[in-house]
């Protein structure tokens, strides 16, 4: 007797002498209970499926304002002009020709429907960048997602109390110093550029219309694209923060996944999906073991019984597949390409499916219709080879 076992034997009588010492004190079935129910472990791939459904996902709405606003203000740099023409002339027609018409409801209605087309012309191609760029951004950051459930309405995000400790949390005030760090980092880009272009600004008044319309809208779009870039380097922190703080929402304790486990063995679907998994598996077995049989008894539609004969294994010969219909015919066709013997017996073949399963030896009372079986095939090899 080893050490070990010695101890473990030691352990068991002493343990059977002392029942008091089995009996977990309250504080420790508290603090057992604590550690079980704690968060700290990483969620399950269902767990993130479950959160997922809900809408709740590691996502960075910097991202979203900083991609929409690089993408919106590169159009305008690219295709400002175009823009910047269509309203000169809007103005220029407005001027020159709406204020001179009489004011009645027919050049009213007219007046209105054009200055609508006109505005659609010039905002519907930005609208639609941004809108693009938006749907960009999301999916480059969860890919597609349709969670109508994020939209419905819930009487718990009222309440006064949880509203209360989101204002006062670590998270708030996280984004407290985020939003005092974007101001101040775009208020010192604005000041910089605006100093650097102080001198056109300054001779805006000594410009024409025109002129000074693209003096300004060049500063415009530089402001933009800068705070855009901007936006956009401080929106990489922010995110792998909000995935941070996503991974510790989602977290699960011991005692959620062991729950989720027994949800999850007692899904129907689920159950249904690994009987069919082992099915395939057990089926896919079965053919491997078709080209080893000696013989393949048939039905010859319906019925399909291969059956190997190996002395060294077994005192009689074993089912090494069967099969009926479909399965049958597949037996058969593996059994053809392998060049294993197909003996056609009706009865036979009936018999061996219902009595006998996979890795059986044959029952003894088949031991002679199977025995005529074997020889006609092993005559048949013989003659073959001769």
């Amino acid at each position: 007797m080893n050490s070990f076992h010695r101890l473990l034997i030691d352990d068991d009588h002493v343990s059977m002498n002392n029942d008091d010492s089995t009996k977990l004190s309250p504080i420790l079935k508290i603090n057992l209970q604590f550690f079980a129910e704690e968060k700290t472990e990483k969620a399950t791939p269902k767990k993130r499926q479950d959160t997922r459904k809900k809408g709740q996902v590691a996502k960075s709405t910097d991202v979203n304002t900083a991609i929409i606003l690089l993408f919106v203000f590169l159009f305008l740099w690219l295709f400002g002009g175009l823009l910047g023409e269509t309203l000169i002339n809007l103005l220029t027609h407005t001027f020159q020709t709406y204020l001179l018409l009489e004011i009645t409801e027919a050049n009213f209605s007219s007046i209105f429907l054009e200055l609508i087309f006109e505005a659609a012309i010039v905002l519907i191609p930005v609208m639609t960048i941004a809108l693009i760029a938006g749907l960009a951004a999301s999916y480059m950051q969860v890919g597609v997602l349709f969670a109508p459930e994020a939209i419905k309405l819930k009487l718990s995000k009222l309440d006064p109390i949880k509203g209360a400790k989101r204002i006062f949390s670590i998270r708030a005030l996280v984004e407290l110093v985020k939003s005092l760090l974007k101001i101040g980092l775009a208020g010192l880009v604005v000041f910089i550029i605006i100093w650097t272009s102080l001198e056109d600004v300054m001779l805006l008044s000594q410009k024409s219309v025109a002129d000074g319309f693209y003096v300004i809208a060049q500063l415009v779009v530089t402001l933009g694209v800068s705070i855009a870039i901007l936006l956009l380097i401080l929106s990489i922190p922010d995110y792998l923060y909000q995935k941070y703080d996503h991974e510790k929402q989602i977290k699960m304790s011991k005692k959620d996944i062991k729950d989720e486990h027994k949800n999850m063995e007692g899904d129907p679907r689920i159950k249904s999906k690994r009987k069919q998994k082992q099915m395939e598996m057990a089926m896919q077995r079965m053919m491997q073991e078709v080209p080893k049989a000696d013989v393949v008894i048939t039905n010859p539609t319906h019925f399909a019984v291969a059956l190997r004969y190996d002395e060294e294994k077994a005192d009689a010969p074993f089912v090494v597949a069967k099969g009926v219909d479909f399965v049958a015919q597949k037996i058969k066709g593996i059994a053809a390409d392998n060049q294993v013997v197909t003996v056609e017996n009706k009865p036979l073949a009936r018999t061996l499916y219902a009595q006998a399963d996979i890795g059986d030896q044959v029952p003894e009372e088949l031991f002679k219709a199977v025995a005529e079986v074997l020889a006609y095939v092993y005559r048949l090899k013989n003659q073959q080879v001769n």
